[in-house]
């Protein structure tokens, strides 16, 4: 019942059923969700790095991160809440042009996102390595709001959004896995959403 009735609200809004993930409902709002409190940043302070795995770690401050290039996404993102939002734009810079800079060691393998508060999300590289990944400021053609992760988050839309880290401050390259904050909690390491990868419990 729960299928049909969020598979024909997606048809309502104009769209193919098929884009809406198992156990999805699809939103034109974009919920909230977090531990802890939004944090304040100064930008004039505020770094971002890229170490581990590397051959040159870089640490980046807010007018370096500006200079790269910079790329723009339209993706759908799903929320391990059963939330969908279809159609999200992002503006920031792709892996590859970080990649290029810090030169990955052949020993990397996965990659933890470090935020602000301590919070941390582990993927697979391959997973940052995806077109449709970005390490994002910008939103629907704006700077991302306090609440959704300003001044810098993480994008993945490969997985459950969880895994697109707010607040993001660093990217650290490992030769093995490391489960994040969330996934301490109980929550699926890998957060596939087509295959309702919630939980590891």
């Amino acid at each position: 019942m729960f299928r049909s009735k969020a598979e024909q609200k997606v048809a309502d809004a104009g769209y193919d059923p098929a884009r809406l993930p198992p156990g999805q409902y699809l939103t034109e709002k974009w919920p909230v969700l977090h531990a802890g409190d939004v944090p304040e940043t100064d930008l004039a302070t505020w770094d971002f790095g890229v170490f581990g795995e590397v051959e040159s770690p870089i640490t980046l401050m807010w007018d370096q991160l500006q200079e790269l290039p910079a790329t723009e996404i339209t993706v759908d993102i799903h929320c391990v809440t059963r939330w969908s939002r279809f159609d999200t734009s992002f503006r920031g810079v792709r892996w590859h042009d970080l990649a290029e800079l810090v030169r990955p060691k052949p020993t990397a393998r996965f990659v933890v996102a470090h935020a602000e508060q301590g919070f941390t999300s582990n993927l697979p590289l391959e997973a940052l390595e995806d077109e449709q990944a970005l390490i994002a400021y910008e939103a629907d053609g704006v700077p991302l709001e306090p609440e959704h992760g300003w001044p810098l988050r993480l994008v993945v839309p490969s997985r459950y959004f969880w895994k697109s880290a707010k607040w993001l401050r660093g990217l650290e390259l490992l030769d093995h896995d490391q489960p994040g904050f969330w996934e301490r909690y109980g929550y699926h390491n890998d957060a596939d959403y087509w295959q309702e990868q919630r939980y590891s419990f």
